[in-house]
């Protein structure tokens, strides 16, 4: 008796078929494939594969964090640019295409969804900037020492995810990178381990998120002193 493989999905197709090309409010130099709405994206995820309880597109929305995060590097591109940058848990890839766009000399936009590395992929074609994708879990090892920028978009929304995110970034920046995080206030952001760099309200929508209007810093946290 043979089994068939899974089927194969075609993401790049799902993505422009269930989205559209927006501008987020804080970063409208920047165009995203995205949702308009977040109940039917994610049923026609778990339609698509065939399965319940999926974890949520987080790669279909430009949230607060990122948003927040890409202004700062526009805005100061001094920070990105001629260095090899790691943007973990990309999402939309919106931080990533942020880097390059500042002049970055490369960018890995990391994350263990699938759907999310398409989607970055797809969204750094749509604004002319190329940046590589892997789908490795990288806070099960070692952070990588070419990296000398470390991006956080609004990753500290679950308990374990943020031990593991600030795990990571800790030992990052006893490396000697710099690590720059955007955050809305997320339950699980230890905000008196950093230094604030910037705030901006960011317009959001409360199908998502508990405001209109988010307050969201942009933090670092600094390389350890020897």
């Amino acid at each position: 008796m043979t089994t068939s493989p899974p089927a194969a999905h075609d993401w790049p197709m799902f993505i422009r078929a269930n989205t559209r090309l927006m501008t987020p409010p804080l970063v409208p130099e920047i165009h995203l494939h995205l949702a308009e709405e977040s109940l039917p994206i994610w049923r026609k995820t778990e339609e698509e594969l065939g399965a319940m309880n999926v974890p949520p597109p987080y790669w279909a929305f430009a949230w607060a964090g990122g948003q927040a995060l890409a202004r700062h590097l526009l805005d100061h591109p001094d920070l990105a640019r001629g260095r090899d940058v790691l943007d973990l848990g990309a999402g939309s890839g919106l931080t990533a295409i942020a880097a390059m766009r500042a002049g970055a000399r490369s960018v890995l936009a990391a994350d263990i969804d699938a759907v999310a590395l398409a989607a970055s992929a797809l969204n750094a074609e749509a604004n002319a900037v190329a940046v590589a994708v892997t789908a490795d879990d990288l806070l099960a090892a070692p952070p990588d020492p070419r990296f000398t920028i470390v991006l956080v978009g609004d990753l500290f929304y679950e308990r374990e995810l943020a031990d593991r995110v600030l795990a990571f970034i800790e030992t990052a920046a006893r490396n000697g990178a710099r690590v720059l995080i955007g955050d809305p206030g997320r339950s699980y952001f230890p905000r008196g381990r950093f230094d604030q760099l910037a705030e901006h309200r960011v317009p959001v929508t409360r199908e998502l998120e508990d405001a209109e209007i988010k307050r969201t810093a942009v933090w670092q946290l600094a390389p350890a002193k020897p």
